[in-house]
């Protein structure tokens, strides 16, 4: 879910604009995903990790950390390697949004959530929060970025993280 800031410098890399996502298990090993949708339909709608755009000077973890307190109030966290990386390029709220996003794996034992930093787009896109179980996300007929999660968190409770980042397919919406 792309947070609503200016184009900046500082935010792109080769016109991509930075960006920092959670990966965020409970002991049960469930992972938190937001419901999102068009701010103007929401029928058009998908489920999709926290996380979101670099501000200033911030590190990707520094982002990452900010981003999950703001949208889930979640800020127990041990934040852990970086698992995946991916390109993608979407339309959102009447525009084209092109990314490079980094997927840290991260862990709590924090489930209550309150998306009370929401900005004004994300209070107008996003329909709430719900854990989920690998299981009922391979089965889920609801549309899930990045494409594929439910394969990716198996091998990863499976195997544990990846020793180097895995770089996903880019994914042009």
């Amino acid at each position: 879910m792309p947070a609503e800031v200016p184009y900046e410098q500082d935010e792109y890399r080769g016109g991509l604009r930075k960006v920092a996502r959670v990966v965020l298990l409970d002991p049960e090993e469930r992972i938190l995903l937001l419901h999102g949708h068009e701010p103007d339909d929401p029928a058009d709608d998908w489920w999709f990790t926290p996380g979101g755009g670099l501000e200033g000077d911030e590190t990707r973890e520094q982002a990452a950390l900010r981003e999950l307190t703001e949208e889930t109030g979640i800020t127990e966290v041990e934040l852990g390697p970086v698992l995946w990386r991916r390109v993608c390029s979407f339309p959102f709220a009447g525009r084209r949004w092109d990314q490079d996003e980094w997927y840290y794996l991260a862990r709590t034992t924090q489930t209550a959530t309150v998306a009370a930093g929401l900005t004004d787009l994300e209070r107008r896109s996003v329909a709430g929060a719900r854990w989920w179980t690998c299981q009922e996300l391979t089965e889920a007929h609801e549309t899930v970025y990045p494409t594929r999660l439910a394969e990716l968190l198996r091998r990863v409770l499976d195997e544990g993280p990846p020793a180097t980042p895995e770089i996903l397919d880019t994914e042009i919406v």
